[in-house]
């Protein structure tokens, strides 16, 4: 199995690699300067599990085999400085013994716990990609009119081309327009397309610099049709000129079609206004905010936090774990998703992400 490693705690503390090394440093002199009978080699317990913020596998080995190599050496130079004490002597080895044997546990079982650490992500992938594919199942009458729109300009152009290339006297210039035409119809059904199997795939979350205001207008071209199939007014107020937060796209972009997906539900069977509202910009202490509002149902006081735990729903046929995978992908890339009532009557869902370093 793979390690892989615990990224945030290294990148955020930069010093820790010293500091770990630091505290080994200390337990050793500690060690080597107390009585041969008296060895506090335990401590290198905590070298590990420091080491095991920032290393894995191999490393982490080669780190717990250098504590005890220290561990030898502090009860050797104890022996030496020490009165000859054949008690004190056997005390001594049987104490360092048990110091060698807690090291190298303590070092098995911080592996144990990395590996365990990534199946739980692994596990987590696979569930937000079957929700994706859920989800993503229910939109495909929406995803066909997207597909269709570009297909039909392709053909109309198509025919148009003909026609204006079949007289006697051919219009070049009105057949070189058509086929520019085609052309542009046939890049947007290829971008489209990619779009979907985007969602779809599944693979390793991969972060890279992404617009979110972007990615916000991308999915809601996917889910314009799903909401105009039930009369609801879109606006989006997505503000230009962003900072790019370093995020998996396909991952967040999948928080975006769930709260969009909620809003349009919400609204399906209200009477009167419908209308939904989707707004990116930069908060005032630095993070990337993206709301989604409706004018739906709304949502009771005890719901705003309830809606995020596993298997809770309000829909007939919900599985009650879209709301829950989003917020742990949000959370998973440092930012937070929640939820409250909109002015307007209905709910508004909101997420932020810190900006990524330039």
């Amino acid at each position: 199995m793979t390690d892989q490693p615990l990224a945030p705690a290294s990148r955020r503390l930069p010093i820790f690699p010293f500091v770990t090394a630091l505290t080994a440093l200390a337990v050793f002199v500690a060690d080597a300067l107390t009585p041969a009978d008296c060895v506090v080699a335990g401590l290198y317990v905590v070298v590990i599990l420091m080491a095991g913020q920032f290393l894995g596998g191999r490393p982490l080995w080669l780190a717990a085999l250098a504590c005890i190599g220290l561990t030898v050496l502090a009860q050797f130079l104890a022996q030496r400085s020490g009165l000859k004490n054949d008690e004190a002597t056997y005390v001594g080895a049987f104490n360092t013994g048990v110091c060698v044997v807690t090291i190298a546990l303590s070092c098995q079982l911080v592996l144990r716990g990395r590996a365990a650490q990534a199946d739980l992500r692994r596990a987590q992938a696979d569930l937000a990609h079957v929700s994706r594919v859920t989800t993503m199942g229910e939109l495909t009458a929406s995803i066909a009119h997207e597909v269709n729109q570009p297909i039909a300009g392709v053909m109309t152009n198509a025919g148009a081309l003909l026609r204006w290339i079949a007289g006697d006297a051919p219009n070049l210039e009105k057949a070189r327009e058509a086929a520019t035409r085609i052309v542009r119809d046939g890049e947007r059904a290829s971008q489209i397309v990619g779009r979907i199997r985007q969602i779809f795939v599944k693979g390793e979350p991969e972060r890279a610099p992404v617009n979110l205001s972007q990615l916000a207008r991308e999915t809601m071209d996917l889910l314009n049709h799903e909401a105009a199939r039930y009369a609801i007014t879109v606006q989006t107020e997505l503000a230009a000129n962003l900072p790019l937060v370093l995020a998996d796209r396909v991952q967040v972009q999948q928080v975006m079609v769930n709260l969009i997906v909620n809003a349009i539900d919400a609204m399906k069977a209200v009477p009167g206004t419908r209308e939904l509202v989707l707004t990116s910009r930069r908060s005032e202490d630095g993070q990337i905010w993206v709301s989604v509002s409706d004018t739906g149902v709304g949502l009771a006081p005890q719901q705003a936090e309830q809606m995020f735990d596993a298997f809770y729903t309000t829909k007939p046929h919900g599985t009650g774990m879209g709301l829950s995978i989003s917020r742990s992908i949000i959370e998973a890339h440092h930012g937070r998703l929640w939820a409250g009532p909109n002015e307007a009557g209905g709910a508004v869902f909101l997420f932020s992400l810190p900006v990524s370093a330039p």
